[in-house]
């Protein structure tokens, strides 16, 4: 019981964070990430405790390295063409 108040508690956290941040696309994307990560060990211990199969968790993780390429891509994208990855730069107009 109490290590899924503190898987909640590190999930919370990480959306914290990410409202929070508001000026750089990698803090964004490492925060995104971080919750992905405690979305993973929430699933994997509800699958352990009532006793499924372990394939959708290899499903999620295979979903989340395409999530994290896409977002990586993205950034180098930005990177290349403004020169940094700050939000305020960024426009729809540029895209």
């Amino acid at each position: 019981m109490f290590m899924e108040y503190i898987l909640l508690f590190n999930m919370f956290s990480g959306l914290v964070v990410f409202c929070s941040t508001r000026k750089h696309l990698l803090l964004s994307l490492l925060s995104l990430e971080y919750m992905v990560l405690c979305l993973f060990l929430i699933l994997s211990l509800v699958l352990m405790t009532y006793g499924y199969e372990m394939y959708f968790s290899l499903m999620f993780l295979v979903f989340t390295v395409c999530e994290g390429a896409l977002g990586l891509s993205i950034l180098v994208t930005l990177v290349r063409s403004q020169g940094n990855d700050y939000l305020s730069s960024m426009s729809i107009l540029t895209w």
